[in-house]
């Protein structure tokens, strides 16, 4: 790996570049990650195949940079991005594991919520990507219950539907709680959301700040983003004062949690099956 890449790297960045030795890194569940020590630095590099998954770190190349442009978080720098063979690799700054502030959480928040101040005419993005390993639309709607429906829940479950992981009547169901999303969501402008945003997906820059990698982004409800740090855990509930002192919750945001769930949630049942099913399950049968 390290004589293809560094023959790549070369090629794109100039002779002068160097991989030293490079690092498996933990955590790469769905890319091979490695540390690189270069002669220019140490860097990140992240590995796929270009043929299974296509345009997918030109679109998480174009998801960091969004965050950049438009956020106080501190975002790895993409340096290059491209093919080698039939791998396709995403070359990135290295971030160092700081220590937290202890405003870590209060700033967090604050961070959060300017990013989600950051808005759009439509819902949605002018370009797909991937959550996770997945093909996520991003056709643009004007309605957040379109979206959702349309882009989000509708298709998950026909794709767990196709693959024989839920029945018909589940499916059926997702349908029917589609129709009702309009009366269920208030209506608010659409926030740049991060997108798959659980407590893996954050880390602590080397001066204690809050950092985000892995986007899935795309312009949407920003009670998705939200909700997806109460997934999974990790988040301290000073970071949610911390936003609704800097962007206030339409009321009752706290009832909705579940249903903006539901999506991870499916994508989860299309990714490992399993007792996710089961937490869909429940979550439409609250809103039967």
């Amino acid at each position: 790996m390290k004589t293809q890449l560094t023959t790549t790297l070369k090629a794109q960045l100039g002779n002068s570049f160097e991989v030293l030795s490079a690092t498996p890194l933990a955590g790469g569940d769905i890319n091979a990650v490695y540390k690189l020590s270069t002669t220019v630095g140490t860097l990140c590099v992240k590995i796929n195949s270009a043929d299974k998954f296509p345009n997918l770190f030109e679109t998480e190349a174009r998801g960091l940079q969004l965050l950049a442009e438009n956020s106080d978080f501190t975002i790895p720098e993409v340096i290059h991005q491209g093919n080698m063979g039939d791998k396709s690799y995403l070359l990135l700054s290295y971030l160092n594991e700081g220590i937290k502030t202890t405003d870590f959480w209060q700033s967090f928040g604050e961070k959060l919520a300017m990013l989600h101040q950051q808005s759009n005419l439509h819902f949605g993005l002018d370009h797909d990507n991937y959550i996770g390993s997945l093909h996520q639309s991003n056709k643009t709607a004007e309605s957040w219950d379109s979206f959702y429906a349309n882009q989000r829940l509708i298709p998950q479950a026909k794709c767990a539907f196709d693959r024989g992981l839920v029945d018909l009547k589940f499916f059926e169901a997702i349908e029917a709680l589609s129709l009702k999303l309009d009366s269920i969501f208030p209506d608010e402008s659409p926030a740049l959301l991060h997108g798959d945003l659980w407590s893996g997906n954050y880390m602590t820059d080397d001066n204690g700040n809050p950092a985000l990698i892995d986007p899935a982004v795309y312009y949407g409800h920003r009670e998705m983003d939200l909700a997806m740090t109460k997934l999974f855990g990790g988040f301290d509930t000073q970071m949610y004062q911390a936003y609704h002192a800097t962007y206030p919750l339409e009321h009752k945001w706290e009832e909705r949690i579940d249903l903006c769930q539901l999506y991870p949630i499916l994508v989860h049942v299309n990714l490992f099956g399993g007792s996710y099913v089961s937490q869909a399950a429940r979550i439409i049968s609250l809103y039967s």
